[in-house]
């Protein structure tokens, strides 16, 4: 049972981590244009960035792919910042079934690229021993540490659209533009060409 706990935390804390912010940035930038009402569409697509984090964090620890670090981290950057100008310039067009299809890309692709990033430092906790098993109980931390931020990012827009009467589009476009803000450095600082 210790062993789950170490796996569980070493998810949890990669998602939370204050040093490493770029899966937090994600999310607040996925959430922005959800609410309460909204939260089965939430979970699906939170739910679709741990498949995809587990798929390719298998496929790293058993040899079937490998990639560039450099070339993930600039991906990972991208993604947020065009999460971010996608909300900007559809904030307040109310379409979600068709923002869904495409956040259901963004969310698949971010995990698989999360998974990616992850993969060199779970296989040196890891080691040679089974991944299967201690790959899962990181993918519950990975998800119970999501559902903590999207939580967190809903919270705060409920009490500032309820109590304060901010507008929901201004909320999108504020949280979008402050992440946007925070990608740009970073897709300059993993600048591949």
């Amino acid at each position: 049972m210790t062993e789950f706990w170490i796996f569980f935390k070493m998810g949890l804390y990669h998602v939370v981590n204050w040093q490493a912010y770029t899966h937090i940035l994600f999310l607040v930038v996925l959430a922005a244009a959800y609410n309460f009402n909204m939260w089965k569409r939430l979970l699906v697509l939170i739910t679709l960035i741990t498949l995809g984090f587990l798929l390719s964090l298998l496929m790293v620890s058993y040899g079937v792919i490998h990639v560039s670090i450099g070339l993930v981290g600039f991906l990972i950057a991208a993604t947020i910042l065009v999460g971010a100008l996608f909300n900007i310039f559809t904030a307040g067009k109310e379409k979600q079934r068709e923002k869904m299809g495409l956040w259901f890309a963004f969310a698949l692709f971010f995990g698989l690229l999360r998974g990616l990033a992850f993969a060199p430092h779970f296989n040196a906790s890891v080691g040679q021993r089974n991944k299967m098993l201690p790959s899962l109980e990181v993918a519950l931390g990975i998800e119970a540490g999501q559902l903590l931020v999207v939580l967190i990012v809903l919270i705060l827009a409920f009490l500032l659209q309820t109590l304060f009467r901010f507008n929901k589009r201004d909320w999108i476009l504020v949280i979008s533009s402050i992440v946007l803000g925070l990608a740009i450095p970073l897709l300059l600082a993993n600048w591949i060409f």
